[in-house]
C-alpha cells in the first residue's frame, strides 16, 4: 500500500515534466526524487532544487592517510577502481536518449546501455574489467581530460570519437540513437560515434550512469527518452 501511494504522489510530478516536452518525449527523472532508477555500489545519488542530479564518491579521508586502510598498492587500486551505477529499473530496446552532462576535470563518467548485469563486476571487490557495463552491454564514453585514450561520445571498445566537439570543463549534450543494429551518438549536436551493434549483445536493457572511480564527480540533467518501435 506504501508504494502505490508514493506513486500516486509521484505520478503528477512526471506529468508536469512530461507536459513540457516535444511530443513523444518522457523525463527519466521526475525532478524531486529517483523514482524508477536503482543505485549500486556506494554512490551518492542527489537531485539539486533545479532537478540536476549529482553522483558522488563520499569517504572517510584517514582512510587514505599512512597506516589507514590500505597496506599494500593493490588494496588501494582495488578501493579505488571500483565503480558505482544508477540505473533505471525499466528496460528499453529501441529509443533516442537526450542527456546533459558535466564532470570535473580528469573526470570519467559513462551511459551504459543494455548491460544485463546492471554494473554488478563493475562494483565487485576487487572490480571484473572482462564484464563490465562496456563488455556485456554498451557504454557511452564521458571523459574531461581523464588519462584515457577513449574521448567522450565514444561507443566504449567500438571506435574512438573525434575530441575536438567536447567542451571541456563545460555542460555538454549527449543525443543518443539506440536501435536493434546501431548506435549512434551526436554530442553537443555533431555525429561523433556511428557503430554496428555485436548480434551476441543484448537488444534491449536498461540505462546507467556511471560513477567510474572514487574520485568521480558527475552530473546530469534534463534525461529524457522517445522509444522507437
Amino acid at each position: 500500500m506504501k508504494h502505490l501511494w508514493i506513486s500516486a504522489l509521484l505520478l503528477p510530478l512526471l506529468a508536469a515534466q512530461n507536459a513540457k516536452l516535444p511530443a513523444g518525449w518522457r523525463a527519466l527523472f521526475d525532478g524531486q526524487t529517483l523514482a524508477g532508477w536503482e543505485s549500486k555500489g556506494d554512490g551518492q545519488w542527489t537531485i539539486l532544487a533545479d532537478g540536476t542530479l549529482v553522483g558522488q564518491r563520499v569517504w572517510d579521508r584517514k582512510m587514505l592517510a599512512p597506516g589507514g586502510k590500505f597496506t599494500t598498492p593493490k588494496e588501494y587500486q582495488s578501493w579505488l577502481d571500483r565503480q558505482a551505477w544508477l540505473y533505471t529499473t525499466a528496460e528499453y530496446g529501441n529509443y533516442d536518449l537526450h542527456v546533459e552532462f558535466w564532470t570535473k576535470t580528469q573526470g570519467n563518467s559513462g551511459i551504459s546501455l543494455r548491460d544485463p548485469s546492471r554494473g554488478e563486476f563493475g562494483i565487485s571487490d576487487p572490480p571484473d574489467f572482462r564484464k563490465t557495463p562496456s563488455k556485456l552491454g554498451y557504454e557511452i564514453q564521458i571523459n574531461n581530460r581523464y588519462p584515457d585514450p577513449t574521448p567522450t561520445g565514444s561507443v566504449y571498445t567500438f571506435n574512438k570519437a573525434p575530441q575536438e566537439a567536447m567542451k571541456v570543463d563545460q555542460w555538454n549534450t549527449f543525443d543518443i540513437e539506440v536501435r536493434t543494429g546501431t548506435i549512434k551518438v551526436k554530442l553537443n549536436g555533431v555525429l561523433v560515434s556511428d557503430v554496428k551493434c555485436d548480434p551476441a549483445r543484448p537488444v534491449r536493457g536498461p540505462i546507467g550512469l556511471q560513477l567510474h572511480d572514487q574520485f568521480s564527480l558527475v552530473m546530469f540533467r534534463n534525461l529524457r527518452i522517445r522509444e522507437v518501435r
